[in-house]
C-alpha cells in the first residue's frame, strides 16, 4: 500500500508552521508552530489530533534545530519523520516567478531558481530555502515538493500581468505582476463553486483574502485572470502594515525632499504603512473597538481600507463581466462581519447584497451570507492553505510514482 501522509512546512524567517495530514480523508494528524527561532524565548506549540496541546520553551537556535524539535514531537505521537507512511514533504514557497506554474518536485535546479528569485522576495524565499534544505537533510530519501504562492496567478493574461514600462527593461529585471496568496485563492475559489453546487470550470468568483496581508483575485472558470498583488506583496489592497496601491512618485519625493534612503522607504511602505500607519493599530478587532468608541483616526483608517476594497470588487466585476460569487476569506475576511457589510454596502445595483443575520453568525464552515435568491452569492469560506499544499503535493508524488 502506498504511503498516505504528507507533512506540510511553512518556513518563515523566524518561525516554522507545520501540519501532518493523512490524504486518505484529508484529516490532520498533528499541527504546530515554532516561533522566535534564534532567540532565547523560542517556543514550540504542538497539537496532536484529539490530544492536548503541549509546549516547550527551550531555546531553538536555527531552522535545523526547529525541524529536529518538530520531528521529536511528532515521534512522541508515533508520527515520526522516519515513518514509512510519510509520502512527501510539501513546502510553501512564496515566490516562484513566471515559470513555476504548478507544484514541483525539488531538485538542485529548482533550488537554484528559488534562490535567483530572492531579490523579489527577500523576506520569504530565503526562509523557504532554509526549511527545504533542513528537511532534505533530515529525510534525503523523501520527495520534497515546492508549492508556490505565485503559481495560481500564472494564468493571468499578459494584459493583466504586464506593467506599462519599457519591455526590454521589464524583461531584463523580471518585472511583472506575479500575485501571491495563490494557494488560498485556488482553494477558496474551488470551495466557493462547490458551495454553490457548480463546477469550478463554469464559475466566476471574486476572492477577497483579507488578513494582515490582503489580496483580491478575479477567477474565471477556475483560472486566475487578475490579482491585486504585483511584483511583490506590496501592491493592491490596504493591509495591516503595507500601503497597497500608491503613486510611485511618492518614493522619488521621499528620496529627494524627505532625504530617505531606499531601505528606509522600503521599511516605511512594508512595515509602517497600511492600517498601522493610519491609526497605530493593525488588528481589525481593535480598530473596530476604537471606531465604536468614536475614535476619528480609527474611523478614517477603516474607511480608507473599505474604499480600496470596494474599488477592487468593482474592478474585478468589470474584468469578469459575470460574477457568480464574492468570497471572503482569511482572518479578517472570515471573522470581521463589519468589514464584509461595509465592503458591499452601496453595491446593490451590481446584484450584491448581504443578509444581516447571516453575516453576524460566526462559524468554521463555508457558508452563504447573501439573501435567498440573490443574483450574486456572497460567501464566507475559511481558507485552508495547508490542505491545498498537501493535496497538490500528494497528487504530484503519487501520480508520478515518485514516492518511497
Amino acid at each position: 500500500m502506498s504511503p498516505t501522509r504528507v507533512l506540510v512546512l511553512n518556513s518563515g524567517s523566524s518561525s516554522v508552521k507545520y501540519q501532518l495530514l493523512d490524504m486518505r480523508d484529508s484529516s490532520r494528524l498533528a499541527m504546530g508552530l515554532v516561533e522566535r527561532i534564534g532567540e532565547q524565548a523560542s517556543r514550540l506549540k504542538h497539537t496532536p489530533a484529539g490530544g492536548e496541546s503541549r509546549e516547550r520553551g527551550d531555546a531553538i537556535a536555527d531552522h535545523d534545530a526547529a525541524l529536529k524539535a518538530v520531528a521529536e514531537e511528532l515521534a512522541k505521537d508515533g508520527l515520526g519523520l522516519d515513518s514509512p507512511e510519510l509520502a512527501a514533504i510539501g513546502h510553501r514557497v512564496v515566490h516562484g516567478g513566471k515559470f513555476f506554474t504548478e507544484p514541483t518536485v525539488i531538485d538542485d535546479a529548482v533550488l537554484a531558481e528559488i534562490e535567483r528569485l530572492i531579490p523579489v522576495a527577500p523576506l520569504h524565499n530565503p526562509a523557504n530555502l532554509t526549511g527545504i534544505r533542513t528537511a532534505q537533510a533530515l529525510r534525503p530519501d523523501l520527495p520534497q515538493v515546492a508549492v508556490f504562492d505565485t503559481a495560481f496567478h500564472t494564468t493571468m493574461p499578459e494584459s493583466a500581468a504586464r506593467y506599462a514600462i519599457d519591455v526590454k527593461t521589464a524583461d531584463e529585471h523580471r518585472i511583472r505582476r506575479y500575485g501571491f496568496h495563490g494557494t488560498s485563492h485556488a482553494y477558496v475559489s474551488r470551495a466557493t463553486a462547490e458551495l454553490l453546487g457548480k463546477d469550478p470550470s463554469e464559475t466566476n468568483v471574486i476572492v477577497l483574502h483579507l488578513g494582515n496581508g490582503a489580496s483580491a483575485s478575479a477567477v474565471r472558470g477556475g483560472r486566475c485572470v487578475d490579482t491585486s498583488m504585483g511584483l511583490t506583496p506590496l501592491e493592491g489592497l490596504v493591509m495591516g502594515t503595507r500601503s497597497g496601491d500608491m503613486d510611485p512618485a511618492v518614493i522619488f519625493h521621499l528620496m529627494r525632499v524627505g532625504g530617505m534612503s531606499a531601505d528606509e522607504i522600503d521599511t516605511l511602505l512594508n512595515k509602517k504603512s497600511g492600517l498601522i500607519g493610519l491609526c497605530g493599530d493593525n488588528d481589525m478587532r481593535e480598530i473596530r473597538r476604537r471606531v465604536d468608541e468614536g475614535d476619528e483616526q480609527a474611523e478614517l483608517a477603516f474607511d480608507i481600507y473599505i474604499h480600496r476594497l470596494k474599488k477592487y470588487i468593482g474592478a474585478y466585476y468589470a474584468v469578469l463581466g459575470r460574477v457568480d460569487a464574492v468570497a471572503f476569506t482569511a482572518g479578517v475576511g472570515e471573522n470581521a462581519a463589519p468589514v464584509r457589510a461595509a465592503a458591499l454596502t452601496g453595491l446593490e445595483e451590481l446584484g450584491l447584497a448581504m443578509d444581516g443575520e447571516r453575516n453576524a453568525v460566526r462559524g468554521d464552515e463555508a457558508r452563504l451570507i447573501s439573501p435567498e435568491g440573490a443574483r450574486v452569492a456572497v460567501a464566507v469560506v475559511p481558507t485552508d492553505e495547508e490542505l491545498e499544499i498537501a493535496t497538490q503535493t500528494y497528487a504530484l508524488v503519487i501520480g508520478s510514482g515518485n514516492h518511497t
